[in-house]
């Protein structure tokens, strides 16, 4: 890592990258290589965050955000103690650490330190925005929704959204999607905001979540025709017409193929018949043993005693002081949808609005919300793209995120089954050489020097 981080002092930009969850800084080499082959030390100082890595990434975005905040900090101060000037700061965040970036730019932004550098680029790649609660029915549905959120510390609940953040009675993502935050605030000031989304086989962070998005068109790639960026092919869709729905097939599908289909499968049976029911015993005792120790170490934090000075970070949330009462809008999530997409005449049993097995009720703004999205549905079924049954803070998170005029780009990753790990290239692995286009796409076509 050594080799391709840190920097000169003439180096006038910081680039900063914070991996994701049970992610280490040597997740981010491939990134910290592409943008060190495009930039030398001179030009850009880089600085891949440490604090966060293994099981330190299950402590919550907060405090994942604040010690991304103090190392940034500190990287700059450092920097000035040595005669150097840092006159420019981009972030780059993956997976889980897209958050906690967005978090630690809150702070800097109430800190005063974004006044101090102009921002350049924030960049995410295959980051759950919108976090990673499924709108899919089912049985599945279920165990992944409720038993995702529990098995994960506080991360697990801040990603599924049945959190309430501090005296807010909001999920932390709503509050870092608000207009009136300082983590909007701080986000808008950056010149560019640019996201890469895979669209298939990214089962950590699916592409309604990761692309900002209300539908999927990707969600049956056989029925749809996707357009690639002029140069990308193969991997990188044009962002500005990335599909078209697609002729239906002809003929039926030959016998062969579907043999040899099934066939390729066998193994991965196998393996589930074999040898999950013990990687899930083992997934839920480390995840329990996990648990405790993140308890610990945030009691620690909260007390000052795990070396950060948690008061300093502890700023007021909100650029306009905005003290209503906040109506118990966010249910826990494990009934709240019962069906894919919202239903075209808005009838009982749609997100957010129906009532829980718990009792709880959606609050009015959300069924407002709700209801708009409804209507504006109702033009995008006629394209054959439905809207998913988001809950009420998803879809205003959406709104609210788009008046940032993102720069995205649907990433089709063919190669390997898991994309979330390909599109940066997370290791060196047969199958994960397309990641190296969307690298190079980002470092020659969208980073601002």
């Amino acid at each position: 890592m050594a080799d391709y981080s840190g920097g000169s002092l003439e180096a006038d930009h910081l680039c900063v990258l914070v991996h994701g969850l049970w992610g280490n800084p040597n997740h981010m080499a491939s990134v910290a290589r592409a943008l060190r082959a495009q930039y030398p030390p001179d030009q850009v100082y880089i600085l891949v965050a440490k604090r966060n890595s293994g099981s330190f990434t299950y402590d919550g975005i907060e405090l994942g955000g604040e010690r991304v905040c103090l190392e940034i900090e500190e990287e700059l101060e450092a920097i000035r103690s040595k005669g150097g000037n840092i006159k420019k700061l981009s972030i780059v965040g993956y997976s889980l650490g897209g958050l906690v970036a967005r978090y630690a730019i809150g702070l800097l932004f109430a800190r005063g330190v974004l006044d101090s550098v102009a921002c350049m680029n924030f960049t995410a790649f295959a980051s759950p925005f919108l976090g990673i609660r499924t709108p899919l029915r089912g049985w599945a549905n279920q165990i992944w929704n409720v038993l995702g959120a529990r098995t994960l510390c506080m991360s697990g609940r801040q990603l599924f959204g049945i959190d309430k953040f501090r005296d807010t009675g909001k999920p932390l993502l709503s509050v870092l999607a608000d207009p009136n935050s300082i983590f909007m605030s701080g986000l808008a000031k950056f010149k560019r905001h640019t996201l890469y989304t895979n669209i298939v086989n990214d089962r950590s962070a699916v592409y309604y979540t990761t692309g900002i998005s209300k539908i999927d068109p990707y969600a049956d790639l056989s029925k749809v025709k996707v357009h690639y960026l002029q140069g990308w092919q193969d991997v990188i869709l044009d962002p500005l017409d990335p599909v078209s729905p697609g002729a239906p097939p002809t003929d039926p599908e030959p016998l062969a193929s579907l043999v040899e289909k099934w066939a390729k499968r066998v193994p991965f049976v196998l393996a589930l018949t074999l040898f999950i029911p013990l990687a899930v015993v083992a997934f839920l005792v480390n995840s329990a043993v996990q648990t405790v120790r993140s308890s610990r170490r945030v009691r620690l934090h909260e007390r000052g005693l795990a070396g950060i000075p948690v008061h300093d970070f502890r700023v007021n949330l909100w650029i306009k002081e905005i003290r209503e009462a906040v109506e118990d809008a966010y249910e826990n999530l494990n009934s709240s949808q019962k069906q894919e997409y919202l239903d075209e005449a808005g009838s009982a049993g749609s997100a957010g609005e129906e009532e829980d097995s718990d009792g709880s009720v959606g609050s009015a703004s959300g069924r407002r919300i709700l209801a708009l999205e409804r209507k504006q549905s109702r033009n995008q079924e006629a394209g054959g793209f439905p809207t998913l049954a988001l809950a009420p803070y998803q879809f205003a998170a959406i709104q609210a995120l788009d008046e940032l005029d993102w720069r995205k780009y649907p990433v089709y990753i063919h190669k390997h089954r898991h994309s979330h790990a390909a599109i940066i290239v997370r290791m060196d692995k047969p199958g994960f050489e397309e990641g190296h286009v969307v690298l190079k796409h980002w470092v020659t076509q969208e980073f601002l020097s």
